[in-house]
């Protein structure tokens, strides 16, 4: 049986930083990362990197990665830049995500990076950003970010 660390009675009362070293610890994605194919690498207070490898997968009709997947990885990066600042009884969600497309993803571009950090946190809002790159440290797209900041139902 699989054990899903995202239900974990472990990660009650560990402040953001604190869960998402848990969860890097156990070595699991998020469903949306098994969907996907995006792990969590990196996590420190204020920043959050995500890899994955586009491929036929997130394919769109043109016949390439879909816009979703930069932006699933951007948007899974800055939450989590913010998450990490947050306290134990604190949780976040994403109010505006903004994307911009700098060149197109194939199953060539080989791993990508999703690296974001947190530009400011506040009582009820925090802001992000990131970008994505490949291993030659090509932009492929970048993105800024406005979370809700609010308190956790326990």
């Amino acid at each position: 049986m699989t054990v899903n660390v995202f239900e974990l009675e472990a990660l009650r009362g560990l402040n953001g930083l604190e869960t998402l070293r848990a969860l890097l610890a156990a070595g699991r994605p998020p469903p949306i990362g098994e969907t996907l194919g995006f792990i969590l690498t990196e996590v420190d207070e204020g920043r959050a990197v995500f890899a994955g490898t586009p491929g036929p997968h997130a394919y769109n009709p043109l016949g390439v990665i879909h816009g979703g997947y930069a932006a699933t990885l951007l948007d899974s990066a800055c939450g989590c830049a913010a998450h990490s600042a947050l306290g134990a009884e604190q949780a976040y969600t994403t109010l505006e995500l903004k994307v911009a497309y700098h060149r197109a993803m194939t199953s060539d571009t080989g791993p990508v990076r999703a690296e974001a950090k947190l530009l400011s946190i506040g009582k009820r809002v925090a802001f992000a950003e990131g970008r994505l790159t490949d291993a030659q440290g090509r932009l492929y797209a970048s993105a800024t970010s406005t979370l809700l900041v609010f308190e956790r139902k326990q």
